[in-house]
């Protein structure tokens, strides 16, 4: 012992590497999460759980029967088809407007003006409101850029809506040997219709040349296939490498269903009340002294006219119970649940504000609105930027449509999109606190005009042309307190400047 403590330190044997050395048995650490356990009381409500990868999850099956369910739903409940019209409403409005962001002014008015009148000429605003509703009851929307020559547009491109039951691999594909050639060799890069690269992106889809809900015999076989170029898919991935979409209302089905049963329910229960015009009913024992009557026996009572009970029987009427006072608060609770998948607040949903006040209906529709940038910003990435470069190139190839700078094939186009406005609920507070940001410059006419949907220099060179014929005929341009024009501006130029001066002098 004496020699083991006299040795040098070097010879000493590290106790932590000594600890390391030493055979042991392991200590393993199990943590627990009360969300992990299976119990008998949960065991049913996790039944379901499993680890499907998102693919499988959502394979062409599942998308078949919550299509359906959907479509039908949205069909047959009226706050059901109101939720999805007011959705596709609120995201695309009377559409997008395009502005151009060249150097060249006159460029980007030429432009503007072309993409507008074609954009009117194949209705792309009420094709993105189609979209929108598609995705939200069907989970996906496809988009296929053909040529219709009928257009009235120089630009003879258009936009062909498709229903994702007809993007589908072809039935031939599945059978032994049949056509094997024109799929890809791993099956693994064909997802339900659509063919996928080594790396993951969509390189061509599979197209049935009819809807295979029309019962024709060869409407799962006839295809075509399209390159990705050609089509425009707008779905939600909600997990990491999905390839298709199912419907936004997903998760809110099952309570629709339970909405429309209460509802039913309470229905019933009233028609059942109202059948019965009146119950005899005795409170006399079984064997008791009431005259004999027949059970379920009925008596027919004329109108306005007294009558004699038997003995020890008594009139009564049947009371709709089942129509409780909590029959309005189940329906808002259950619609604003349903609601709640889709970012809506219940008034937008229910299209009743009455319990509302000015400061929660302006918080509730903030999240709201901003799930609406949200969903145009991604209508911008997939669907309109996309579109807009496809009809760029299609019209550098007409003489004199474009201005020579533009008519280059995969020229660089930078760009804006406007959205419709959100009207204020109070415009004379919005008004204020916007004269407010921009007397202190803390925001800019562009952006003030961006949140409305309106260009700011169409909006000035508007104002410039009214402010002028105001003055050729002699118009007052002050309207009364509060009013800000052009002129009143003008009046405090000298103030303004003098301000600025005073402060800056005191800053130096």
């Amino acid at each position: 012992m004496l020699k083991r403590l006299l040795a040098p330190l070097s010879r000493q044997a590290d106790p932590v590497r000594a600890a390391s050395a030493t055979p042991h048995r392991a200590r393993m650490v199990r943590a627990r999460f009360d969300s992990a356990q299976t119990t008998a009381d949960n065991r049913r409500h996790w039944a379901a759980a499993d680890g499907l990868s998102p693919n499988a999850a959502v394979s062409p099956e599942v998308r078949r029967i919550l299509r359906n369910r959907a479509r039908y739903e949205v069909a047959n409940n009226s706050y059901a088809k109101g939720i999805v019209l007011t959705l596709a409403n609120d995201t695309i409005g009377t559409g997008p407007r395009l502005q151009m962001l060249t150097p060249d002014s006159s460029v980007n008015a030429r432009v503007e003006e072309a993409f507008e009148a074609w954009s009117a000429a194949i209705d792309l605003s009420g094709k993105l409101r189609t979209m929108r509703m598609a995705r939200a009851e069907s989970g996906e929307a496809f988009g296929l850029l053909i040529s219709s020559p009928a257009l009235d547009t120089p630009v003879k491109l258009d936009l062909r809506l498709l229903e994702p039951d007809q993007v589908a691999t072809p039935a031939w594909s599945m059978e032994p040997g049949a056509g094997s050639s024109k799929l890809p060799a791993d099956r693994s890069q064909l997802c339900d219709g659509i063919v996928f690269d080594a790396s993951g992106l969509p390189v061509a889809y599979h197209v049935l040349r009819r809807h295979p809900g029309d019962g024709a015999w060869n409407a799962v076989r006839d295809h075509d296939t399209y390159p990705a170029a050609s089509v425009l898919h707008y779905f939600r991935p909600d997990r990491p490498g999905q390839w298709r979409g199912i419907p936004d209302i997903t998760p809110a089905l099952p309570l629709f269903a339970q909405l429309r049963r209460y509802t039913l329910a309470v229905i019933a229960a009233a028609e059942t009340a109202a059948d019965f015009a009146a119950v005899l009913y005795t409170d006399a024992p079984a064997s008791g002294e009431a005259d004999p009557l027949e059970p379920m026996d009925e008596v027919e009572l004329e109108k306005r006219m007294a009558t004699v009970l038997p003995g020890g029987w008594k009139l009564g009427q049947v009371h709709a119970e089942h129509p409780s006072t909590t029959y309005g608060e189940f329906k808002r609770e259950i619609l604003n649940e349903i609601a709640r998948c889709l970012n809506m607040p219940f008034n937008v949903a229910a299209g009743n504000s009455s319990g509302y006040n000015y400061a929660s209906g302006r918080l509730d529709h903030q999240t709201y609105f901003k799930s609406i940038r949200v969903e145009q910003h991604r209508l911008q990435q997939t669907v309109l930027d996309r579109l807009l470069r496809a009809w760029l190139d299609e019209a550098a190839l007409v003489e004199g449509l474009l201005p020579q700078a533009m008519r280059v094939r995969g020229a660089a186009a930078p760009h804006v999109w406007f959205w419709d406005g959100v009207e204020h609920v109070d415009p004379a507070k919005e008004a204020n606190a916007q004269a407010t940001r921009l007397a202190n410059h803390t925001t800019t006419l562009a952006h003030e005009f961006a949140r409305q949907g309106r260009d700011w220099e169409d909006e000035l060179r508007q104002r410039a042309k009214e402010l002028a014929l105001m003055r050729e005929l002699g118009l007052p341009l002050t309207g009364g307190p509060g009013d800000t024009t052009d002129e009143a501006v003008t009046d405090d130029t000298s103030t303004d400047e003098a301000v600025t001066d005073e402060a800056i002098k005191e800053a130096a």
